[in-house]
């Protein structure tokens, strides 16, 4: 019997015609309230032509949006590769066997988990100047609260991820007489991060829109410079910010597209050759690394 047959029973005739059903109304009801707010921006004229023709214009988008979009992805790179690294580093310490490691990285995670990226941004851009005595980059105040908070969140996915391998794994690792780090490193980590890979994506999209709380410390990103300065010269808030919603749609389906043939290709990856006759070792999933790929 197959998995979909146990979790979900495939409805019949009478379910068919009712999910039909339901999805017509809903649609319907969808399309009204589409129609209702069309038709509320219209009788405050918001769909004037003259609203909307900054956006045709190629200055519009050389001095205010693309910056600002360069801006976001620049600082969402480098925050997500620093918040890959310090989720993979404290997942690991949570499962440290010292309790002078676990006990402190526990602690790490959890504040700057309970702490709002607003104020983690604040405390780094305002407060840092008054320990180290030199002025506080914009970018790294960003970077650095994106880091801490979306890190501490993905540190706790990894850890999830390395429980939810089976035991079994890392008994036939030691068995095959390697250490603590080497299975973490070869078995568990590469196991995890790809059961996970959805989870992952979800926290980098969360990021990718978190770039927009920079604009309360004057961070130049696609919200400050595509929403905030184009309206201040042109009068068009809502046709502006409607065009950067666009954006920040555009990116993170480009995003969750890259995602999906990762995870494709990291699944073709994990499956190792065999020659014919060639059993496969009892406990232990081949990896692509272990596999020599």
């Amino acid at each position: 019997m197959s998995t979909d047959a146990v979790l979900y029973d495939h409805p019949g005739p009478r379910a068919k015609i009712r999910n039909a059903a339901l999805t017509v109304v809903f649609g319907l009801v969808l399309l009204g309230l589409a129609y209702w707010v069309y038709a509320k921006f219209d009788e405050k004229g918001q769909w004037a032509g003259a609203l909307w023709k900054p956006f045709t214009a190629l200055s519009t988008w050389t001095d205010y949006i693309l910056p600002g979009l360069g801006y976001t992805l620049g600082a969402a790179a480098v925050a997500m590769v620093l918040s890959l690294t310090f989720g993979i580093v404290f997942a690991v310490g949570r499962l440290s066997d010292h309790r002078w490691v676990r006990y402190p990285a526990g602690a790490v995670v959890e504040f700057f988990r309970a702490v709002p990226l607003l104020l983690l941004m604040f405390f780094i851009f305002f407060g840092v100047p008054f320990i180290t005595e030199q002025p506080m980059s914009i970018f790294w105040a960003v970077v650095i609260g994106l880091t801490l908070y979306n890190g501490s969140v993905l540190a706790e996915a990894f850890r999830a991820g390395i429980h939810a391998v089976p035991r079994g794994q890392s008994e036939a690792a030691y068995a095959l007489g390697m250490r603590k780090s080497q299975v973490m490193r070869e078995v568990l980590v590469p196991q995890a991060a790809r059961s996970m890979l959805p989870v992952i994506v979800s926290q980098m999209v969360v990021l990718v829109k978190d770039t927009a709380l920079g604009y309360i410390i004057s961070y130049s990103e696609l919200l400050q410079m595509g929403v905030n300065n184009v309206a201040a010269n042109f009068g068009n808030v809502v046709q502006a910010a409607i065009v950067v919603a666009a954006i920040f749609i555009v990116v993170n389906s480009i995003l969750t597209a890259l995602a999906g043939w990762l995870e494709r290709r990291t699944r073709r990856s994990g499956r190792a050759p065999r020659t014919k006759g060639q059993p496969v070792p009892a406990g232990l999933v081949q990896t692509g690394e272990a596999a020599g790929d």
